[in-house]
């Protein structure tokens, strides 16, 4: 039973057979799914499908890329929707230096202000982290974000900075980049990491693990990551799936 909790289901890229990819992830054992929203389109999409699979939970933010787009009246949208009983976080939020399409000053603002919302809600936060490390846990200790907790999703650090998002009440989500032979990082990372603070995640239709590297990812995969994280750790995918969904059914508040 493992617990897919980063995913793009309704990305155009499943436009043609999404029914059967997602069939394909319950053959595969995946038996819950969080889909992730993050701007004015993907929202509602992510919403819909939540509604129509009862397995399906979903996530409303605004992605750091998309920041210079946030305006006052997105962010009262947003949290008009965390009242819907299938919202379960807010994200993915965050800071992304690697992508030059919104202003670091706009990225810093429209964080903290969904920080806050995460906050008056109570709904842990999702966080998309590329290349701004020191920043997003400055903006995250700032804002108290540690009273509602999260997961950083992708994490792609080293073992301090995994410790120090643990210190301030955040799991590790790892996806395909830990099958990659050339991750010796973020294989101890998964080595390491408190198996009470680890979750499964796909990212999917993108970063593609092993054997499929390069290739569209999808939700099923989400098991090939639990085989390579039980095999580095000696414990069976089982033991993984129950600790790793138990994880994320506490963290997003699932019965």
């Amino acid at each position: 039973m493992l617990f897919e909790t980063h995913t793009h289901l309704n990305d155009e890229q499943f436009d043609e057979d999404r029914e059967q990819v997602i069939n394909r992830a319950r053959d595969a054992g995946i038996s819950y799914i969080l889909n992730i929203g993050y701007n004015r389109k993907t929202i509602p999409s992510s919403i819909q499908l939540a509604q129509t699979y009862p397995f399906f939970y979903t996530s409303v933010g605004w992605h750091p890329q998309d920041a210079i787009s946030c305006t006052e009246e997105d962010l009262v949208w947003l949290r008009s929707l965390t009242s819907h009983e299938k919202v379960v976080a807010i994200g993915e939020i965050g800071l992304d230096y690697y992508w030059d399409t919104s202003p670091k000053d706009i990225q810093h603002e429209v964080f903290r202000q969904q920080i806050r919302l995460a906050r008056e809600v109570n709904l842990p936060i999702i966080i998309h982290n590329r290349d701004a490390d020191a920043d997003v846990m400055s903006i995250l200790k700032e804002e108290r974000a540690e009273e509602v907790g999260g997961v950083m999703h992708c994490f792609s650090g080293d073992i301090s900075l995994m410790e120090e998002c643990i210190s301030i009440n955040f799991s590790i989500g790892l996806g395909g980049p830990v099958t990659f032979k050339n991750r010796r990082v973020l294989k101890e990372v998964a080595t390491t990491v408190p198996l009470n603070r680890l979750l499964l995640e796909t990212d999917s239709p993108y970063l593609a693990p092993h054997p499929y590297r390069g290739k569209r990812n999808e939700t099923a995969y989400v098991r090939l990551v639990a085989e390579e994280i039980a095999k580095l750790r000696e414990i069976t995918v089982e033991e993984l799936a129950r600790a790793t969904t138990k994880n994320a059914k506490k963290l997003f508040k699932i019965i």
